[in-house]
């Protein structure tokens, strides 16, 4: 008898869950954003599909401060229901943590990984006006004038931030590190020249980077970008130098229900991987993957 009850409760379980999974969502969905730029091309994309699939809207809303941590706490602390989500970078979740002791949530204990989408091309950008004008070239001018160049990044702990300071201690050269509050709040400074170097997000720049206005130097992903294949790598103009964690992804509370994430995984897999999304990646700057959310978890 206690068998044949056990197994009645486990049945009732499963098919709550699946049933749960049917039908949601019920109401409108808030997802937060750590991220901006080119980011937003996508995930709104990815946004008006899960209302045309589910009836219910996915509303964006931008908290990209301190490096993404102001939105990411703001999931952490939200309820586990399904309708509190966050869209994130590596800069976040996987980086900040371990190099900024204020961070706010835990990034294994507060946050149930969904999926990864993909990952920003993120590039070395100077001002036209710089006193070099390749990798190698920058490379050359801050060891003949160390603690004399300057580089800006969208704040301390971000992938950007990161790089830099792994890329200072692979070849050995003095960099000041100017931290913004705000990606586009950089592009102005470099633009202008109040800061002649930026790492940052390609689809931040792309624009001004057409216009002449800002110069690519280099790429800082694993591989080079294939829509400006002439950028090398900085690994391969920084003998040492290896690239940190970089992804984009989803991501909900902790102890979201596994039939929320189930859907969630299964829904924004087909979007990203329709020609529309892989269209407007590319513009945006933005290399599309997808995975489940256990190999998410272990790349998180």
């Amino acid at each position: 008898m206690k068998s044949f009850l056990r197994l009645a409760v486990f049945a009732s379980m499963l098919a709550m869950a699946a049933a749960t999974a049917q039908s949601y969502p019920v109401k409108p969905i808030r997802l937060v954003m750590s991220v901006s730029g080119g980011a937003e091309v996508v995930v709104r994309i990815a946004s008006q599909r899960w209302l045309e699939v589910t009836g219910q809207p996915m509303l964006m809303e931008v908290q990209s401060g301190a490096g993404g941590a102001v939105g990411a706490e703001m999931v952490a602390k939200a309820a586990p229901d399904g309708y509190t989500l966050l869209l994130a970078t590596a800069s976040a979740i996987t980086i900040r943590p371990h190099i900024a002791k204020n961070t706010p949530y835990d990034p294994i204990r507060d946050f149930t990984p969904i999926i990864s989408t993909g990952e920003a091309v993120l590039v070395v950008a100077a001002n036209p006006n710089a006193p070099f004008s390749t990798m190698k070239e920058m490379l050359q001018y801050a060891r003949k004038n160390p603690g004399k160049l300057s580089y800006g990044s969208s704040g301390v702990g971000t992938n950007h931030h990161l790089s830099a300071e792994i890329l200072r201690r692979a070849v050995d050269i003095d960099m000041v590190h100017v931290p913004y509050k705000t990606a586009p709040q950089l592009m102005i400074d470099t633009i202008s020249g109040q800061v002649p170097v930026a790492f940052t997000i390609l689809a931040t720049i792309s624009n001004n980077v057409k216009s002449g206005k800002l110069r690519v130097l280099a790429v800082y992903n694993s591989r080079r970008y294939h829509l400006i294949p002439g950028v090398p790598t900085l690994t391969e103009e920084a003998p040492g130098y290896e690239p940190p964690p970089g992804w984009m992804g989803y991501l909900g509370p902790a102890n979201l229900p596994q039939a929320m994430v189930t859907r969630l995984n299964m829904e924004m897999a087909k979007f990203y991987s329709e020609p529309l999304m892989q269209s407007r990646a590319d513009a945006a700057g933005i290399m599309l993957s997808s995975n489940t959310p256990a190999r998410f978890r272990l790349r998180a």
